[in-house]
């Protein structure tokens, strides 16, 4: 299936603007070029809070707390994608709040450390404290209530198994996971990774450009980065995965799909055509996004109970 139109006009609008491509900028130029703005406002919250989640050796890690109503049904920890080298929690707000709107839960937006500053594992490391903070914080702080769910996209969907990984085996209890285009492998010799359809506004290139920032030198085949590489990955919670047709990483996300049904996840998994690697973050520019919102959702909906009081805004 070709591109949809809409990703295509978007494709040229910002190839018009005749910056160089993200693996020929430094990650300053890349960061300095955003714009939250082009995501528009998201839903209004009940309450949002911003605060850090601390760890033990006093380590802190910023998060912000998107609590949709009085009494969210769950919290969902969100890792942002962008390679480990680019996003923050203002370019995700939009996204974050659609999702806690839409799934009647509290979202806990990650802002954890960006390579290529802070290398593997420091993102992994990050992700792991906000994980075990929220899980101390349910029914302690406003907002934060279980179950537990983790979800990220991309780089973000990386960070989201990884933690989901160590829960396994340390606690706490997560409740579901939420996949959109996650990062499971760093072989770029699969066939999506080179199909010429595929080289969009994340190409094989780009993932590169991503991978030597993050890794600088580190061992991409070990697990806690190629989670395919985990001999075991029974144990892990009921799990969704978004996946988009015209994506590098496509071949990664079906083969983690496989997986998992082998090791006897309950796996739900859609792969949505026509859509390019980045769709899911360009909230309130392609229709799909909200799509895809609320296909996680109504996963959510078959694994967690809606809460006694408030509802949905």
């Amino acid at each position: 299936m070709v591109l949809e139109a809409a990703s295509a006009a978007f494709l040229r609008a910002a190839g018009a603007e005749g910056r160089p491509p993200i693996h020929q900028s430094t990650p300053d130029e890349v960061r300095a070029a955003s714009d939250p703005s082009l995501f528009g406002i998201g839903p209004t919250m009940h309450r949002v809070i911003d605060t850090v989640a601390e760890a033990g050796d006093g380590g802190q890690v910023p998060v912000r707390l998107l609590i949709p109503s009085a009494s969210p049904r769950a919290t969902v920890v969100y890792f942002h994608g962008g390679g480990w080298v680019l996003g923050d929690l203002e370019s995700y707000d939009t996204l974050g709040r659609k999702l806690a709107a839409a799934a009647d839960a509290t979202v806990v937006m990650v802002g954890y450390r960006l390579a290529p500053e802070h290398p593997f594992p420091a993102a992994l490391d990050d992700a792991w404290v906000a994980l075990r903070w929220t899980a101390a914080q349910c029914g302690r702080t406003t907002g934060i209530a279980g179950p537990l769910v983790v979800a990220g996209d991309s780089a973000g969907g990386n960070l989201a198994l990884g933690v989901a990984r160590r829960a396994r085996e340390a606690g706490p209890d997560v409740a579901a996971s939420l996949l959109v285009y996650p990062v499971a492998d760093v072989d770029t010799t699969r066939p999506s990774y080179v199909h010429p359809d595929n080289q969009l506004l994340v190409s094989k290139a780009t993932m590169t450009w991503f991978l030597e920032h993050y890794l600088q030198g580190a061992d991409g085949s070990q697990a806690d980065v190629s989670p395919l590489n985990d001999a075991d990955l029974s144990g892990l919670p009921p799990t969704a995965v978004a996946l988009a047709e015209h994506d590098p990483l496509l071949d990664e996300g079906q083969e983690l799909v496989t997986r998992l049904r082998a090791s006897g996840v309950p796996v739900a998994t859609r792969l949505f055509e026509g859509q390019m690697h980045g769709f899911f973050q360009l909230t309130n520019v392609l229709a799909a996004s909200d799509t895809a919102v609320g296909w996680l959702v109504e996963f959510l909906d078959g694994r967690i109970a809606p809460a006694h009081q408030g509802s949905r805004s």
